[in-house]
């Protein structure tokens, strides 16, 4: 009769998996700080390599000095140029991209809630592609969507290649988020809070120190390329009274209503063409823009040149209206279609815009107004971000590391809360990401107990001490297996892994047993309490654990991990009591 014993011990697991299950504990302090730094220089690269060939081939294509010369444009070519953008993404998604509805943000937080942050090979190529020429083409979209799905899926791959616990590439999905955020406006704390508020949703010390580590690393390599200038020159401006606090209320409330306007026109454009074509919903696209972009270049590309216009009070007052009322339509549409680009950077824009336009107005008034229309468009750009993306923090402190003037801390507080309320309470419009989510189909669980859950690895609270025997075992085995304290048995029948018997069942039989009797014990015979087991991955989370264990089909799981040259090699158990004692504790 073939018997076998197997227990496992922390000495006979090799310091690789040693290190996946230290990281699979949410308190792997040092090893997620030394990944997430290794993943903010990941996003840093791929992120200096789509700009430079977004703004390399810019230079090249178009008239001027700068990459965001559109306005030189022949009407000709401002209508040719978003149709072959549109061509051109839609010839590499009918290659590759046919089931990928949604990228950019909206991506990153749809696999985040369903797939525990694993982002494909597959979408990096298309967001990488699809995004450039996007934006090359002039389509009114930003690059900031883009670099956060870059950043996050370089951070996301690496830990999959190296086949880590899923809590700890949802913290590198993080980290790859921030890196976008931060190399993108050279503002590193706003990436840190966009990351946590937007995509993470969570506050812990082991998330926010790795996504510092990688918005630092993701800046200084950027910088080193680009230069350490912020993204926008803005003068030395602040607040001429708080008596002027009260236009910056209505600003906010202006802004939250453009923004819940904004977020309505791309949800339904989103809802009702989902069921066209790609290809026809590109083409549709691509012509939209270039008509638009014939009536008022301004709106074409990422559009910061005109931004800088508004921040500096040089764009007139019916002209600023104009620009946020196109833009608004260019971008819902675009983005509504298919287009894989970037909304952080169009509602920026708009805010500036808007913003610029109210300080016009405001200096009408019949007292005097001394502060600077700049600072209007400043607040603006915070308002807008805020109540589009839901972010009022990020949006504060992205104003803050832009301008590096604390003036703007207190008239920005009022701007981004008044604006964010009165998009998502007045209005009741979500973020923008989750609202085109749900246009795809997908909607988005912030359960506060599955954010917990997915801090930990099951490797992580596991229990190791256990033994792995066939069902048919000597009475002289079952006394080892008890002396060496063990927690559980694994029981083999019929040459498969389906049994789990606590070791005290054992035990207790063994007591009150006649020893002389019997040699041999069958463990599937013997008067015990037994569970009913499957397998789970040693990457996976608690969530996906309790997930498993739920509907009641199994009592308890075996932790394993496929090896090479076939099978699994087993390291641990879980049950569901050990789940409900990490949640708590």
């Amino acid at each position: 009769m073939k018997k076998y014993f197997s227990k496992l011990k922390s000495h006979n697991v090799n310091p690789l998996d040693e290190a996946r299950i230290r990281l699979a504990r949410p308190d792997a302090l040092l090893q997620l700080s030394l990944l997430g730094l290794l993943s903010g220089l990941l996003a840093g690269f791929v992120i200096i390599v789509f700009r430079l060939l977004v703004e390399e081939t810019q230079d090249w294509l178009l008239p001027g000095t700068g990459p965001e010369s559109y306005e030189l444009l022949s009407s000709v070519e401002a209508f040719i140029y978003p149709l072959l953008g549109a061509v051109a993404i839609a010839i590499l998604f009918r290659w590759i991209g046919r089931d990928m509805p949604v990228l950019g943000v909206a991506r990153v937080m749809e696999r985040m809630n369903y797939h525990q942050g694993h982002l494909t090979v597959r979408g990096f190529i298309l967001q990488f592609f699809g995004a450039a020429f996007a934006i090359i083409g002039g389509h009114s979209v930003g690059r900031e969507g883009p670099h956060i799905f870059l950043g996050a899926a370089a951070g996301s791959l690496m830990g999959q290649y190296l086949s880590l616990p899923n809590n700890a590439i949802r913290t590198f999905v993080a980290c790859g988020t921030a890196a976008g955020i931060a190399a993108s406006f050279n503002t590193p704390l706003a990436g840190v809070i966009f990351a946590l508020e937007v995509v993470m949703m969570e506050y812990t010390v082991a998330s926010f120190i790795p996504v510092i580590l990688a918005a630092v690393s993701a800046t200084a390599l950027s910088n080193s390329v680009f230069g350490n200038e912020p993204a926008f020159s803005i003068p030395v401006m602040e607040m001429g009274s708080n008596l002027e606090l009260g236009i910056v209320v209505i600003l906010g409330i202006i802004a939250g209503s453009v923004s819940a306007g904004f977020v309505h026109l791309l949800q339904e454009i989103a809802l009702k063409s989902r069921h066209i074509a790609i290809w026809w919903r590109l083409m549709i696209a691509g012509i939209s823009m270039g008509g638009i972009a014939i009536l008022m270049p301004q709106v074409m590309g990422i559009g910061y040149d005109t931004v800088e216009l508004a921040l500096n009070a040089q764009i007139g007052l019916w002209l600023l209206v104009a620009l946020v009322l196109v833009k608004v339509v260019a971008t819902a549409v675009v983005v509504g279609l298919g287009v894989p680009g970037g909304m952080i950077g169009p509602t920026l824009f708009i805010g500036a815009m808007l913003g610029a336009a109210i300080g016009n107005l405001a200096i009408l008034l019949p007292f005097e107004i001394e502060t600077h229309i700049g600072f209007f468009a400043l607040l603006g750009m915070g308002a807008m971000m805020s109540a589009s993306l839901q972010a009022p923090l990020a949006a504060l402190v992205a104003m803050l590391e832009l301008t590096d003037n604390p003036a703007i801390i207190l008239p920005g507080m009022l701007a981004v809360v008044v604006a964010g309320v009165t998009s998502s309470e007045l209005f009741r419009k979500e973020s923008v990401f989750v609202s085109m989510m749900k246009a795809a189909g997908k909607d988005y669980n912030t359960n506060p107990i599955l954010q917990t859950l997915r801090r930990s690895g099951v490797a992580g609270i596991m229990e190791r001490n256990f033994v792995h025997v066939s069902h048919q075992i000597t009475r002289k085995l079952a006394e080892e297996i008890l002396q060496q304290k063990t927690a559980f048995i694994l029981i083999d029948s019929n040459g498969e892994t389906s049994t789990l018997m606590p070791a005290v069942e054992l035990a207790k039989y063994m007591e009150a047993s006649d020893e002389e009797k019997e040699d041999s014990i069958d463990l599937m015979s013997i008067p015990a309490e037994r569970w009913q087991v499957s397998t789970i991955d040693l990457q996976a989370n608690c969530q996906e654990a309790y997930e498993r264990l739920e509907p009641g089909n199994f009592e308890a799981l075996f932790v394993v991990r496929r090896i090479k040259f076939g099978g699994n090699r087993i390291y641990g158990v879980i049950t569901k009591e050990m789940i409900e004692k990490a949640y708590r504790y």
